[in-house]
């Protein structure tokens, strides 16, 4: 796929990402997902975790051969295949997803986290260490094109949280903080995630 018609794509699919609450009535298990890299692999790995204990219920692991290089604002051709291929090992099931990556704070609306999301059909978080665009306001709420589609959280380190698929903004906010512990920066499954896919490919060292 070309960097035009993936445009087209991320503007299509834009449109149907649900922005509004639609959760289970009481959700339990989130999952976080991450990639890390060497040479021409991908390395992911996918970590379910209790809500309120984070204690880990599955982790599963997986690696691919990369097909897209890294280009700004066309994360999902190079992330969503080893993420949505590492989510299918689980065996348990997750109520909300992290991902490492931009939701609707995107210059086209449609991020890596809404696309795997939409694939999913499951609500999902975007949460992102580097800004791609936007203004941030003195509320820490990020505006774009007039409307605010982000927020960032400062701690030791900053993130920009942003909507995937079928969660508000202030709900992804919210579970978002209640996920960083006081001695991190960054939200438990996605830490546990990031730390075991660069495990994961020490391991073909």
């Amino acid at each position: 796929m070309d960097s035009e018609q993936t445009i087209k794509l991320q503007e299509e699919l834009a449109k149907k990402v649900i922005s509004k609450d639609i959760l289970p009535s009481k959700f339990n298990t989130i999952c976080g997902v991450d990639v890390s890299y060497k040479g021409n692999k991908a390395y992911c790995s996918a970590v379910v975790l209790s809500r309120k204990s984070l204690e880990i219920f599955e982790s599963k692991n997986s690696s691919f051969a990369i097909s897209s290089p890294y280009i700004p604002g066309f994360f999902m051709l190079r992330e969503a295949k080893p993420i949505l291929l590492t989510l299918k090992k689980l065996r348990e099931n997750f109520d909300i997803l992290l991902v490492d990556g931009h939701g609707v704070l995107h210059p086209r609306k449609c991020g890596l986290a809404c696309y795997v999301g939409l694939k999913l059909d499951k609500p999902v978080i975007g949460v992102a260490k580097n800004l791609l665009c936007g203004k941030i306001r003195p509320d820490s709420k990020i505006e774009l094109d007039g409307k605010v589609l982000g927020y960032q959280i400062k701690n030791k380190k900053t993130i920009y949280v942003s909507i995937g698929h079928k969660i508000s903004l202030r709900t992804a906010k919210k579970i978002v903080k209640e996920l960083i512990l006081d001695k991190n920066w960054y939200p438990e499954p996605l830490r546990i995630a990031d730390q075991n896919s660069r495990n994961y490919r020490k391991s073909f060292n």
